[in-house]
């Protein structure tokens, strides 16, 4: 059956099969690539046997629907399809007997599509078809690769993920689809949505239509963290960013407002000991939110070495679930793309979201006169269930004060 791969999985969304109806599994062999709300995982085998049937060749699967039978060869399994279908459709053409290996399979273009993406093929088809696995398609097909250019690694010249990953060719122009569609004169494309973009939408339409946000921003003179960044990176071998500096400060704030590293859990308020923070990271389909834990006991050099592990890590799809829980707080950052000030919806079940944008070099008052400075805007999102407007302007005092004078962060 289909298991529940994270905590907030409802359903999975099947890639592609590894293995095929009629081939032996033993435990331990990857039979499939699934698409969870959070990640794309590969799918383990618990048994040894025969793979007798498929109930999702691929597309979306319930969690506890039908996922596959794996018996002995020739065993009859009508009973068990026709009880347990893992979708509608599944259910009607689910076959009254276990099926062959050489089983022969109706000439019909939906069937033929349905064997290319259940089976990994070992050697080019009549039809010319490249060798890869679904993972390795569906990696390609994001980063606008054609796989026909691709040198594959696997058994029989077949491609897999790590050679579409180290490939260094020319990728296809973003514009490729817009470009397309110029030539054909189509006015629009379809796009699926993936498991991640849909919990994406779930989640956040759930925080923002039930948390009551309120929003609060300060500006922040940036001059003294500039300077003290410049000085760490001029001797250090890590160079630290100011997203660094935006984590460290935030969780020592944290600390001193436990208020804010609250949870809203429904039928009560959990005040979280522990400092974990998210950092949102952008990935083709959509954000996911890797989590800094204990953030406030670590060095900004373990920070940065962190925070850039997770993020390669959330860019290659291999974050394990364990690395996006626990999360009691979330930072999301768009300084890079020169966002001056922007608002951030909550990511429950945190009770704040800060939203941290750009450097702006421009005149400021300092001792009376007209300056050249360095400021910065944060926005802090607030659950009003958890947290008070006094509450959440504290807290932005003590992360101002961290930031204008970074050396407290040190001591």
């Amino acid at each position: 059956m289909m298991p529940r791969l994270s905590d907030t999985m409802e359903e999975g969304n099947i890639v592609g099969w590894l293995k095929k109806v009629g081939d032996k599994v033993s435990p331990g062999d990857i039979l499939a690539e699934v698409e969870t709300d959070k990640a794309t995982m590969e799918l383990e085998s618990f048994y040894e046997g025969t793979l007798l049937h498929i109930g999702v060749p691929e597309g979306p699967i319930a969690v506890g629907a039908l996922l596959a039978v794996i018996g002995k060869e020739g065993e009859d399994i009508s009973s068990i399809i026709s009880g347990n279908a893992g979708s509608k459709a599944a259910a009607e053409e689910a076959p009254k007997t276990a099926p062959q290996p050489d089983a022969p399979v109706k000439n019909e273009p939906q069937a033929q599509e349905t064997v290319a993406a259940t089976a990994a093929p070992s050697e080019s088809d009549s039809l010319g078809r490249v060798k890869a696995s679904p993972l390795a398609k569906a990696i390609a097909s994001e980063k606008g690769i054609d796989l026909s250019k691709v040198t594959g690694s696997g058994d029989g010249g077949r491609i897999i993920k790590q050679d579409v990953e180290n490939y260094k060719g020319e990728s296809a122009s973003s514009s490729a689809p817009v470009q397309a569609a110029r030539v054909t004169g189509e006015a629009y494309r379809d796009i699926p949505l993936s498991q991640i973009r849909k919990t994406i939408a779930r989640r956040l339409s759930e925080s923002m239509f039930t948390a009551p946000h309120f929003y609060l921003t300060i500006e922040v003179d940036m001059d003294n963290a500039i300077a003290a960044r410049t000085s760490l990176n001029e001797n250090g071998d890590v160079k630290i960013s100011y997203n660094d500096l935006v984590v460290k400060a935030t969780s020592l704030a944290l600390v001193r407002h436990p208020q804010v590293n609250s949870s809203w859990m429904n039928d009560f308020i959990r005040e979280n000991y522990v400092v974990n923070i998210g950092v949102a990271v952008a990935v083709p389909e959509g954000l996911v939110v890797p989590v800094v834990k204990n953030a406030n006991f670590k060095s900004l050099t373990e920070i940065n070495q962190e925070v850039r592990t997770l993020a390669g890590k959330a860019k290659d799809k291999k974050l394990s679930l364990e690395e996006m829980q626990c999360n009691t707080f979330t930072i999301s950052n768009l300084g890079m793309f020169d966002i001056d000030n922007f608002t951030a919806i909550i990511n429950p079940p945190d009770a704040c979201i800060l939203a941290v944008g750009s450097i702006v070099s421009k005149p400021v008052v300092k001792n009376g006169a007209v300056v050249p400075g360095n400021t910065m805007k944060l926005t802090l999102s607030c659950d009003h269930r958890v947290v008070d407007g006094a509450v959440g302007a504290q807290f932005l005092q003590t992360l101002k004060s961290y930031l204008e004078q970074p050396l407290s962060m040190l001591l």
